[in-house]
C-alpha cells in the first residue's frame, strides 16, 4: 500500500464522516464501494436530488397494479447509501382491494402480489434488516410476509380494529406494538407474532403510538380523552413481571394532538397538546430516562423547553423531529419550522392545496399534496439550525387517472408517492435519482 493510496484513503474517510455522520465504515467495506467513491457518489446523488432536472437527474415511472386504494407504502430495501448497484429500492403496499403487493421501483415493475386477502388491508410496517412485511386488515388480522416471495409466515387476530402499529427492530430482538381501539397494548413477538405482554392503557380509548430513535419508549396517548399521555419503558414490556404492571410514566400534559421523537437524541420527546383550560396549543419538550436499582426502575422525566403555538395558525395535523431542537409542522398547507423553544425558523406555502404527508430525512424532506405534486426542500447545513431550502415540484401524471398525491415516502435516493384519483384508485409514481457509476478506481 503507497503512502499516496494512504493519505488519499485518510482524507476521503475523515471527508465523508465529517460531511455526513450517518455514514459508517460497513456501508464502504462490505460493499465495493471506496471512500473515495463513496464521496463522489454521495455528492453527485445531492446535486441532483437539490437541482431536479426531469429526464436528466431522475427519471419518473407511473406504477399501476392495484384495484382499490393504497392505504399505506413503505420501503422493504435498508436506507443506506449503497452505490455498488446491490441493492434496488423496493416498497411494500397495502389497499382496499384486499391485497399486498411489492414494486421495484427502478424498473417500475411489480415483484410480487398476494392472494385475495379476507378483508381490506389498512396498516403495514416493514423490516427491512430481516425482509419482512406485517399487516394489518380492518378486522385485526396480522400476518407476516417474505419480502422476496411473498411467503406468508405467522398470523394473529386482535379482539378488536387495530388504532396503531409500529415496528420496533430492538437490540434484544425485533417485536411489533400493536395498539387496539378498546385501548389495550399489545406487544408480540417477530416473526412469530406471539403475544409478550398485554396493557390496558386507555380503556375504551383508541391510541396512537410511537417509539424512540433506539426503541428504549414508547409513547401513548389518546386524543378522545383528557388521560394524561404515557411512556412505556421498553424493555418492562419485553420482559413483563408477573403480578406488576409495565413500567411507565404519566406526563402532566392532556389532550394530546401531536407528539415527535427528536432522532438524533437517544430519548428527547415532543409533545403538542392543550393547556389546562384547553383554549391553547403548547409544544413541550421532555428529556426521559431511567434510574435502576436492584429491583426496580424509576422513570425520570424533565421538562427542557415549551412554547405556545401561535393562535393565528391552523391547528397542525403533522408534526416531525429533525436534529435534535428544530420540529417540523405542517397546517393546512403551510410547513413551518421552530426549534423547541418557539423560535420561528421558517414558513414555507408552496402547495396550493392542503399537505397531505411529510417525509423528514437528513438531508431532504418531501411533501404531498392534494395539489397533485410533490415539493421537494433540502437542509441548509451551514447555519446553527439546519435551515430548509425550499427546490422544485415534482408532478403527478395525467389528471385523467389520478387528482391528488394522499402519501410520500423516500430512502434518499428515490422518491415515490401515491396518486389516488376520485373513485379512490390508487397508482404509485416514482422518482429514481441518476448517479453516474464510479468504477473501483474512483474514475467516473
Amino acid at each position: 500500500m503507497t503512502v499516496t493510496y494512504c493519505l488519499e484513503f485518510l482524507f476521503f474517510r475523515q471527508l465523508c464522516l465529517r460531511r455526513w455522520s450517518s455514514c459508517k465504515a460497513s456501508e464502504v467495506v462490505l460493499g465495493t464501494q471506496t471512500w473515495k467513491q463513496y464521496s463522489l457518489c454521495r455528492s453527485e446523488l445531492e446535486f441532483r436530488m437539490e437541482s431536479g432536472r426531469p429526464g436528466k437527474d431522475f427519471i419518473c415511472r407511473a406504477i399501476a397494479g392495484h384495484a382499490g386504494q393504497i392505504e399505506e407504502l413503505a420501503y422493504v430495501s435498508t436506507s443506506e447509501y449503497r452505490f455498488d448497484r446491490r441493492e434496488k429500492p423496493v416498497v411494500c403496499t397495502v389497499s382496499s382491494d384486499c391485497t399486498v403487493h411489492t414494486w421495484d421501483l427502478h424498473e417500475g415493475t411489480e415483484i410480487w402480489s398476494s392472494p385475495l386477502q379476507p378483508a381490506a388491508l389498512v396498516n403495514l410496517v416493514t423490516y427491512p434488516r430481516l425482509q419482512l412485511i406485517v399487516t394489518m386488515d380492518k378486522r385485526g388480522l396480522i400476518k407476516v410476509w417474505k419480502t422476496e416471495n411473498g411467503w406468508e409466515g405467522a398470523s394473529f387476530c386482535l379482539p378488536t380494529f387495530s388504532s396503531a402499529m409500529e415496528a420496533c427492530d430492538h437490540p434484544e430482538g425485533p417485536f411489533l406494538l400493536v395498539a387496539c381501539v378498546e385501548g389495550t397494548l399489545y406487544t408480540l413477538t417477530v416473526p412469530q407474532l406471539q403475544v409478550v405482554s398485554k396493557v390496558s392503557v386507555f380503556p375504551n380509548n383508541s391510541m396512537t403510538l410511537i417509539c424512540s430513535p433506539g426503541r428504549e419508549w414508547v409513547f401513548v396517548s389518546t386524543q378522545n380523552s383528557d388521560l394524561g399521555s404515557k411512556v412505556f419503558y421498553t424493555h418492562s414490556l419485553l420482559h413483563p413481571l408477573e403480578d406488576e404492571p409495565p413500567v411507565s410514566t404519566t406526563l402532566p400534559v392532556w389532550l394530546s394532538s401531536r407528539a415527535c421523537w427528536a432522532p438524533d437524541e437517544v430519548a428527547r420527546l415532543i409533545v403538542m397538546h392543550r393547556n389546562d383550560n384547553g383554549m391553547q396549543l403548547i409544544v413541550t419538550t421532555y428529556e426521559l430516562g431511567a434510574k435502576k436499582s436492584r429491583d426496580r426502575v424509576n422513570i425520570l422525566v424533565q421538562q427542557i423547553a415549551s412554547f405556545l403555538f401561535p393562535d393565528t395558525m391552523v391547528p397542525p395535523h403533522l408534526m416531525k423531529g429533525h436534529g435534535s431542537e428544530v420540529i417540523l409542522l405542517v397546517s393546512g398547507l403551510t410547513l413551518v419550522l421552530f426549534t423547541i423553544h418557539g423560535l420561528k425558523l421558517a414558513a414555507f406555502q408552496d402547495h396550493q392545496k392542503p399537505i397531505t404527508s411529510i417525509w423528514v430525512g437528513p438531508n431532504q424532506v418531501i411533501t404531498s399534496s392534494l395539489d397533485f405534486s410533490l415539493r421537494v426542500y433540502v437542509w441548509n447545513k451551514e447555519k446553527k439550525y439546519r435551515i430548509l431550502k425550499s427546490c422544485y415540484h415534482l408532478l403527478g401524471g395525467s389528471h385523467r387517472w389520478a387528482s391528488k398525491f394522499t402519501h410520500v415516502e423516500s430512502d434518499g435516493m428515490s422518491i415515490v408517492g401515491v396518486e389516488t384519483n376520485n373513485m379512490e384508485r390508487s397508482s404509485l409514481r416514482s422518482y429514481c435519482f441518476k448517479v453516474q457509476h464510479v468504477s473501483k478506481g474512483g474514475t467516473k
